[in-house]
């Protein structure tokens, strides 16, 4: 149940919050007071696209909160795949603050994204704005709404049926793209064939580039390295009187000469000695390196030549050695399977014919179900919107055959007759938009606890109705009401009349700037509005008894459903 929602600087609202009942709660006020912009603000809240336009004058954000008791659990196990702890009182806070270019989210001070607050709101609520009835004239949404209906008996098919579809999708495009003629295949396969001998003729080994890359780098260079340690070694050596290792000697020579008269000068000897030996090992490395330093230019054209070949393979297969390898094997797998070119073609198609014939038998089972169920809910609907005054009323569920797609091999369309000795037609050619609001009211109220929402926001669901049909309107709101809390927006006096908690939404003045206030009405203030409904600019005697006699009626209606 929605417990409260909270608005802060939304076009005409300032600062406004509102408690909710449960049952039916009821907003009315004057045109332009508004009314609507309560549905744009839990729109929001539930992760809706944010219109600067909207943002109140002088302020720099957005903000609005919906507050949920969530005893039920509906959200709790799409909450923990979030990562979001639920409250233990099941307490479920939605808050939105928007501005210009940005937009923040949060589930019980958690940060989510959009996406995720309409994921949960999905839960939650359920919301028929004013025009919503419309998409009933868009075949494709009967599909949608039938298969709403069915419910978790028809999901496993259609997941199943999906995931044939998947399966079929795939080997078409694979099919399709061997779909070569004998010419072709020899083209592929002598390309494939210089490629692979191109490759193998190489003799490549993982890591060789790296080492040519090195080995060319040291041989370019050759001379200018040896020039550089050949200076060290003559620096770091023994053979000159102006070298370390000469100095170093020297040095040696001299703490030893001193080294028994002081114990302590023994580890400065011992320190002396290990650099000594150190500087000892390095001279013979760098004689080492010049020696092996020396190279014919046969080698320098080798080593060149094969550096030249990798790059040029890296060129076109690769940009290294294993990705190199890897198209090798490419290739030896294209032509193992050209090698077999028919009866892998064969294969493939043995393969789809198979899946396809799946597919169709999963189609026929999700469309045998289907037909079942849609007669329970034509029957059920019927019942439905007799009661919102359709007093003769057809209503059935064509089916066509289509092809087998993801979610089956049917076309759905709703068919509707309002007049005896009609035949049903498509609702587009027969219904009104008034009938198309009840049509769509009767299909809510057909839905409610199938799809797990436990409030619904109608927002003037009595468009384009009055007299007896509003009456039979607002009856059937009270009967929805006893099973989940319904928030109705909504300019009729039968329909107000069945309110529960009603709420009157105001436009005033403060300062210099309009603004637009929400209260909750006492039970003589709603009996007052009532008869502003009814009419009455000024709520005269008459006008109020009027308004209390359509009160009690609407208690009696509620205690008899």
């Amino acid at each position: 149940m929605l417990q409260s929602l909270q608005v802060k600087n939304l076009a005409l609202i300032r600062d406004a919050e509102v408690e909710f009942g449960p049952g039916l709660n009821i907003l009315t006020g004057e045109t332009g007071a508004g009314k609507s912009l309560l549905m744009g603000s839990a729109l929001l809240a539930m992760g809706g696209k944010f219109d600067a336009s909207l943002l109140r004058g002088g302020a720099d954000s957005v903000y609005v909160e919906l507050v949920f008791q969530d005893e039920e659990g509906r959200a709790a196990g799409a909450l923990t795949e979030m990562g979001i702890e639920p409250d233990e009182d099941g307490t479920l806070i939605l808050s939105r603050k928007c501005a210009p270019g940005k937009s923040i989210c949060r589930i019980n001070s958690e940060t989510v994204t959009a996406k995720q607050l309409r994921e949960i709101s999905g839960f939650l609520i359920g919301i028929h704005g004013q025009h919503e009835h419309e998409t009933l004239l868009h075949r494709e949404r009967h599909l949608e709404i039938l298969d709403a209906f069915i419910g978790r008996e028809i999901a496993p098919l259609k997941e199943d049926t999906a995931e044939l579809y998947r399966k079929v999708k795939s080997l078409r495009e694979e099919l399709s793209g061997e779909s070569l003629d004998a010419e072709a295949v020899r083209r592929e396969q002598s390309l494939a064939e210089f490629e692979l001998r191109e490759i193998e003729n190489a003799r490549l080994n993982a890591g060789e580039d790296e080492d040519l890359e090195r080995d060319y780098r040291r041989m370019v260079n050759a001379q200018r390295i040896a020039e550089g340690l050949s200076e060290v070694h003559w620096l770091t050596g023994s053979e000159e009187s102006t070298g370390a290792g000469e100095s170093l000697s020297h040095a040696l020579r001299a703490l030893r000469s001193v080294a028994s008269y002081d114990p302590a000068l023994e580890g400065f000897e011992e320190e002396l000695s290990q650099i000594d030996g150190m500087l000892s090992d390095f001279g013979r490395s760098v004689a080492s390196y010049l020696s092996d330093l020396e190279f014919d230019q046969e080698t320098f054209r080798e080593t060149e030549a094969r550096l030249d070949l990798i790059n040029r393979l890296k060129d076109k297969y690769g940009r290294t050695i294993p990705d190199i390898l890897d198209y090798a094997e490419g290739r030896r797998e294209l032509l193992e399977k050209y090698a077999h070119y028919d009866e892998y073609t064969q294969t493939l198609r043995l393969e789809l014919q198979e899946q396809e014939e799946k597919l169709k038998a999963a189609c026929r089972e999700v469309t045998s179900l289907r037909k079942k169920k849609a007669k329970e809910f034509s029957a059920k609907l019927r019942e439905i919107l007799k009661e919102l005054n359709f007093l003769s009323v057809s209503f059935e569920v064509s089916f066509e055959a289509a092809e087998p797609g993801p979610k089956g091999a049917d076309s759905v369309e709703f068919l509707l007759s309002t007049n005896p000795g009609e035949q049903v037609r498509p609702l587009q050619n027969v219904a009104s938009g008034g009938e198309l609001s009840r049509v769509m009211l009767g299909i809510k109220t057909l839905m409610a606890g199938r799809d797990g929402t436990g409030t619904l926001i109608f927002d003037e669901i009595d468009a384009g109705i009055s007299g007896v049909t509003a009456w039979k309107v607002a009856e059937q709101l009270g009967k929805l009401s006893a099973s989940c809390q319904i928030i109705c927006i909504t300019h009729l006096p039968q329909i107000a009349a069945m309110a529960d908690t009603h709420f009157v939404i105001e436009k005033g003045t403060e300062g210099e700037q309009t603004v637009t206030r929400i209260r909750e009405l006492s039970e003589k203030e709603s009996i007052a509005e009532l008869a502003r409904l009814l009419g009455a600019d000024e709520p005269s005697a008459e006008a109020l008894k009027n308004a209390r006699k359509l009160k009690e009626r609407a208690a009696g209606a509620k205690k008899t459903a």
